[in-house]
């Protein structure tokens, strides 16, 4: 076993060593949760299984529709345009070390972390403390400039309204893998660190404010409406799934 992590960590593959250096995190991340969880006698709740299959089903239809709107309207903008296709060795590889970076991501944000705000505290602070971390871990964005900063707070505000939508931090890590998975391996329109691939070319055209510019689609303005949009439309079926609860009784 310590030979075959051994192996993997000075792998000379990138895909390989990318898989490694994101699963390093997530392990810790999964240690620092339980250890935390056990110190207050497991009495935070995580909500790591529950509402399983819904929170997959919703993830997976808020992921595809989350990116697929943005994308289709710059396309249809011709604001980007697919020019070109690159063959990706251990494509299944890069998805997977993708995978494990959005599990990590959101199990550091809007797991362990966030629960024991808000039920010690209150869901404000554990949202505010929360989106703060979550903008800090994609500081890039921060020196690109407003809109990229405002699109990764929006994103995350949007992750954690669907996370209190369905109960289960499963919804967030889907809707997350798939954002960062289709949207930068496979289309190439969003930015992960350098040394992932993109299976296709996407070209940005016209205006930054509209294409992103170097940030690519998470500099776009479309990106940052979109998150808005979706962010209230949780908020309301939330308001009325409530006032149909209270109205029942």
């Amino acid at each position: 076993m310590m030979s075959a992590t051994l192996n993997l960590s000075t792998s000379k593959n990138p895909a390989i060593w990318r898989l490694w250096a994101e699963i390093i995190p997530l392990l810790a991340m999964i240690i620092f949760t339980f250890i935390f969880w056990i110190i207050e006698k497991k009495e935070i709740g995580l909500c790591l299984f529950s509402h399983s299959k819904k929170g997959i089903l919703v993830g997976m239809a808020m992921g595809i529709v989350w990116l697929g709107t943005p994308v289709a309207i710059l396309k249809a903008m011709n604001i980007i345009e697919i020019n070109g296709k690159n063959h990706i060795p251990l494509l299944a590889v890069w998805i997977l070390a993708v995978f494990f970076n959005a599990v990590m991501q959101e199990l550091l944000v809007r797991g362990y972390l966030y629960q024991m705000l808000k039920q010690k505290y209150h869901i404000v602070p554990a949202v505010i403390v929360t989106t703060g971390l979550f903008t800090f871990l994609h500081g890039g964005a921060l020196e690109a400039g407003v809109i990229p900063a405002m699109n990764v707070l929006t994103m995350s505000l949007l992750m954690t309204i669907l996370l209190e939508y369905c109960g289960s931090i499963i919804a967030p890590t889907v809707a997350h893998f798939l954002w960062n998975g289709i949207g930068a391996v496979i289309l190439g329109g969003v930015s992960l660190a350098d040394d992932y691939p993109h299976l296709f070319h996407m070209d940005f055209l016209g205006n930054d404010l509209l294409s992103g510019g170097v940030c690519k689609i998470e500099g776009s303005i479309v990106v940052l409406i979109v998150n808005c949009i979706f962010i209230l439309i949780i908020f309301l079926l939330m308001k009325k799934r409530k006032d149909s609860y209270f109205g029942e009784r």
